[in-house]
């Protein structure tokens, strides 16, 4: 559940509409699911870590993998709370993160992602031209994502020492090997 637990009812319904007209847009290209209001369909995660974005772009392959996870804010959204419980958990996904602000609200986006080290593969700003929503891509970090930590590999175990003179000794060459390696001399 969205840290903004009561979002004033017009930016709700707009925030369903912009869900809405985003998986129309990626429906020829990916399986789409949406999250949107209250209703919690699609999650993203694993045991606990559990999350509902508001679109949830798959592939279309037999496996459904995740390809992108997608988050739409309104103004009230674009905050500190939101950032950090939602949108860092989202930059932490294999899959990228794209988030869509009202385009009033780029600039805090960005501060608050910089701010708080979220990784957004996309930043995609969205405003109102009469009854349609223009979206307009702003931000495009261009960076790998960052690495999750990994486990330190367990040391490796000594060979015992008949093996290390093995190993350390180069193999002689043979004399057959040798003969060929020599360069036969001209006869004038």
């Amino acid at each position: 559940m969205s840290p903004i637990l009561v979002r004033p009812v017009r930016e709700q319904l707009e925030h369903d509409r912009i869900i809405r007209q985003l998986q129309a847009k990626f429906r020829r290209k990916y399986e789409t699911a949406i999250n949107p209001g209250a209703e919690l369909n699609t999650p993203v995660g694993t045991g606990p870590a559990l999350h509902y974005p508001d679109v949830v772009l798959m592939s279309l392959d037999r496996g459904h993998k995740v390809q992108i996870v997608v988050e739409v804010e309104t103004g009230e959204s674009v905050n500190h709370l939101e950032a950090l419980a939602q949108w860092a958990h989202f930059s932490k996904l294999r899959a990228p993160f794209h988030l869509y602000v009202p385009a009033g609200m780029v600039d805090v986006a960005r501060r608050l992602c910089e701010d708080n080290n979220i990784y957004v593969s996309e930043i995609w700003s969205y405003h109102a031209v009469g009854d349609q929503i223009r979206f307009t891509l702003v931000h495009r970090n261009k960076e790998a994502p960052p690495a999750p930590p990994k486990k330190p590999a367990p040391p490796k175990k000594a060979a015992p020492p008949a093996a290390r003179k093995a190993v350390a000794a180069p193999p002689k060459p043979s004399k057959k090997a040798s003969k060929a390696a020599k360069p036969k001399k001209k006869r004038k």
